[in-house]
């Protein structure tokens, strides 16, 4: 298929079996059996059920099924229902997220129109898409959506809005004549037209040559197929993380179970302790926090215009070390606008033009009346760039129909891509003019006089210098160029031929302009140690033009075309990847090549986009983004995040909010740790000294699910690092629980434990190991839950602010009121095992719960500086 644009449309007549009739009924059903019908194909996909039981295969998911057998065994209901929930609830969000992601390929489905105009047994009749048949003589008028891939074999000034699939906001001139090339890029067949794309201008006779999964569309739904989601960084670590803590624990409680068998303790009892150990030292609310601080990080972000679509994206976003963005309709508006015109042989900004000096007046008229959009009630109708001299006449308050109302449209030859010139005849008073704009290549050679200030002169070689002169200037700078030029006719019916002798008036230059936003976000992402690509199907020079002025490309020699590309192997562009800063002119599967390069060089990437050929990389990339707006549903559903208000601004805000919310969750799983060390701690201390057990399993339990949990989301949730983007991005290759962080939790965990194996032994002195059990308890509990206020940042809550988050502080007190009401409630001190205290003891656990809290923070006021 990928040779018709090389073959006449005679050798593609003949090439596919089709006459000037069209397809016959008998046709029709042969090629159904050998090609299928019109429509995208979807593997066979796994079931919900089948989702839902795949999310139990994670290593410290097993462990904590397990070990909520064993409780139930034992007798531990309370432990093994918490359990339970926690584990249930995330395989039901596991399940919705991968089924949300299926949905590409439906969305992909619905780029199809419904019915399709064709030719069968001689007689034009409309069809329902899926029908149309490789081999169908397929009619395509403006305003249509193409329905499968085919050879152009007539056009009349065939223009193709084919953005989703290339990236290009300007529509294509498509023309019948083969291209004599080797692989030729997707926007550069203009004889061809692409199922999905959309009719501007104009309307062609075309023979179908693909449908389904055979189109181009076909192939990006295989691309989205295959493209692999990675897990995020946090996913990976807590993965790996649990493996290796299940190891360690499992251990301990053996050799505690061990020791406490050689000094005679009853089997049952000593097994009991050894599992309740076991749970207690397991974070096994680690998941569910995990979930509902991301859950909370995901409703702040919303209301900030990002909406994520995947939950564990949230902490990817802080990871983000290169964003690989389109053009269109990201960076820029995805709007032709006129940028600068050249009239009276100087170049004026577009909105400096004098309508008092008939000369400028005349050339906003011009490029009102030679023009076939319009815009009403804020929708726009038309080629781009006829659209774009709408808006042009808009700023200097003249209303298009209005002016063709006032100066009649008698006489035209409409444009076509091999002419590229478009000339229509008016009244204008009481002269019958004729107006022509076109590429200024072909203008150029047939103009013989020019119009200026001082009137109308002859055109001399010195004024086409300075109009050559300016059209390089403009091209250089990426805008695309339209003459203008007029001349009086005496009939109105005017042939190919009267497209000479004219009067130059002028050039407009327009572009695709970036978004106000767009050189502060990329100024925002170099200086968080983020690197910005943009990848476009956009010509090199307009993509150069647009990347220099929002600060990406820095030195032409950073841009590449997708042909260059294709010549350079996997592991030549990993080796060049990081010096191209903007790729032009490439197809999905470039996209998705440049995606990998940079994570094999191991960048968290992100991908921002918002066609069906951005979806493949939005899938393969770290984290995929969309514009919600412009977006396609195709995009969106194959991305992680999508921007409600295409802003790229956005992308940064989202970032600094993402990386936040790591730092929130790895102070979290500090707190949990830390607090968790320090009973295992006391616990092997007393084993190892033979002395009484300290804690009974109640005690663990209570601590590990009621005055863990609320603490750690409020951690989670702690305000917003302003100053955190000015950090680089975090290596993804250091694991979340490295040397440093397991050098604090130890410390901060033998710092509890050695203030609650004080308060052990000062029970202990009073020779009553119950009151020994119950103050080691108490103050084990009342120091985890004070180290709440350590675990909120690296510095010192003063720097922070001592009340700047309100959920440390009802969670702590929250945990205080509960740890009193098991101490000093009566019908509670039997369920949970303790003794009655005296003043004098409950005064010496709150002392000794302060102990950590103050030294800890007396450290980060002195020593933590950066």
């Amino acid at each position: 298929m990928s040779e018709f644009y090389r073959q006449s449309s005679d050798e593609v007549m003949r090439t596919l079996d089709v006459s000037e009739q069209g397809l016959s009924a008998d046709d029709v059903q042969k090629r159904r059996e050998q090609y299928g019908f019109n429509e995208l194909e979807e593997a066979k996909r796994r079931s919900a059920v089948q989702v839902f039981f795949d999310q139990f295969r994670d290593f410290l998911v097993i462990i904590l099924l397990a070990a909520a057998l064993i409780s139930a065994f034992l007798g531990k209901f309370e432990s093994t229902i918490v359990i339970l929930i926690v584990v249930i609830i995330n395989a039901i969000l596991g399940t919705v997220q991968h089924i949300k992601a299926e949905q590409s390929l439906n969305s992909l489905k619905a780029l199809s129109s419904p019915t399709a105009k064709v030719l069968r047994n001689g007689q034009r009749e409309e069809i329902p898409s899926r029908e149309v048949m490789v081999g169908d003589i397929l009619y395509l008028d403006a305003g249509d959506y193409v329905s499968a891939d085919g050879r152009i074999i007539e056009s009349h000034s065939l223009q193709v809005n084919e953005s989703s699939l290339t990236g290009e906001s300007v529509s294509s001139n498509k023309s019948v004549e083969p291209i004599d090339k080797d692989d030729v890029p997707i926007g550069d067949r203009v004889n061809m037209v692409f199922s999905g794309s959309f009719v501007t201008y104009g309307r062609a006779v075309v023979l179908v040559t693909g449908i389904g999964m055979k189109t181009e569309i076909g192939k990006i739904a295989n691309l989205l197929e295959s493209a692999k989601e990675k897990k995020t960084p946090l996913q990976a670590s807590l993965d790996d993380f649990g493996k290796k803590l299940a190891i360690v624990i499992i251990v301990i409680a053996l050799v505690i179970f061990g020791l406490d068998l050689f000094r005679g303790r009853e089997i049952v009892d000593s097994f009991m302790f050894a599992v309740s150990l076991a749970v207690a030292a397991i974070p096994e609310a680690l998941s569910s926090i995990v979930t509902i601080v991301l859950a909370f990080g995901t409703q702040r972000m919303a209301k900030q215009n990002a909406i994520i679509r995947r939950l564990h994206a949230v902490e990817s976003l802080g990871s983000i070390s290169v964003i690989c963005s389109d053009k269109t309709g990201t960076l820029t508006q995805n709007k032709m606008t006129v940028q600068k015109v050249f009239v009276d042989n100087k170049v004026v900004e577009h909105d400096q033009l004098n309508q008092d000096r008939e000369l400028e007046k005349n050339f906003i008229l011009m490029s009102l009346l030679c023009n076939d959009s319009i815009t009403e009630e804020k929708k726009e109708i038309g080629d781009p760039t006829e659209i774009a001299l709408v808006n042009f006449g808009e700023i200097y308050k003249l209303d298009e129909q209005t002016v063709r109302k006032e100066y009649p449209r008698i006489g035209e030859i409409p444009f076509d891509s091999d002419r590229k010139l478009m000339s229509t005849v008016h009244k204008i008073d009481q002269r019958t003019v004729m107006i022509t704009k076109g590429a200024l290549d072909v203008l150029l050679s047939r103009m013989v006089k020019i119009e200026t200030s001082q009137g109308v002169t002859d055109l001399t070689e010195e004024h086409k210098k300075d109009i050559e002169k300016a059209n390089r200037e403009f091209s250089r700078n990426g805008l695309r160029v339209l003459g203008f030029a007029y001349k009086e006719v005496d009939d109105p019916t005017i042939s190919f031929d009267d497209e000479k002798d004219f009067i130059f008036v002028g050039l407009t230059a327009m572009m695709d302009p970036p978004r106000e936003e767009s050189a502060a976000a990329v100024r925002d992402c170099i200086e968080a140690g983020i690197k910005p690509v943009m990848i476009t199907g956009d010509h090199r020079i307009t993509a150069s033009a647009i990347a220099k002025q929002i600060g990406i490309l820095k030195d032409e020699s950073e841009a590449v075309e997708g042909i260059e590309l294709e010549k350079l192997s996997d592991e030549e562009l990993q080796n060049k990847v990081e010096d191209i800063s903007v790729y032009a002119r490439v197809s999905p599967e470039h996209k998705i090549r440049i995606v990998r390069a940079w994570q094999e060089k191991g960048n968290v990437v992100a991908m921002t986009g918002d066609g069906v050929n951005d979806a493949p990389a939005l899938k393969q990339a770290d984290i995929g983004i969309a514009m919600g707006i412009t977006g396609t549903e195709v995009a969106k559903d194959a991305s992680s995040m999508v921007l409600t208000d295409d802003n790229f601004s956005t992308i940064v805000k989202a970032i600094s909010n993402g990386r936040s919310i790591y730092e929130n969750i790895k102070n979290a799983i500090r707190f949990l740790l830390s607090g968790n060390t320090g009973a295992i701690i006391a616990v092997l201390y007393a084993s190892l000294g033979a002395l009484p057990v300290p804690f009974a399993p109640v005690h663990l339990l209570f601590i590990n699910l009621l005055t863990d949990s609320l603490p750690a989301i409020a951690i989670g949730l702690e305000p917003h690092n302003e100053n955190i983007m000015k950090e680089k991005p975090r290596d993804i290759r250091t694991p979340l629980l490295n040397g440093q962080f397991a050098r604090r939790v130890i410390a901060e965990g033998l710092l509890i434990a050695i203030v609650t194996l004080v308060a052990f032994h000062i029970g202990l002195s009073t020779g009553d190991a119950a009151i020994a059990s119950t103050m080691a308890f108490a103050t084990l509990c009342l120091s985890r839950l004070l180290h709440g206020f350590n675990a909120r940042a690296k510095h010192s809550i003063f720097k922070i602010g001592v009340f700047s988050n309100k959920y440390i502080w009802f969670a702590v007190i929250l945990g205080i009121l509960l740890l009193h009401l098991v101490l000093m409630f009566e019908p509670l001190k039997g369920v949970f095992e303790v003794a009655d205290l005296n003043s004098a003891q409950f005064y010496m656990i709150y002392g000794l719960s302060l102990v950590p809290l103050v030294l800890i923070q007396i450290y980060k006021l002195l020593f933590v500086r950066s």
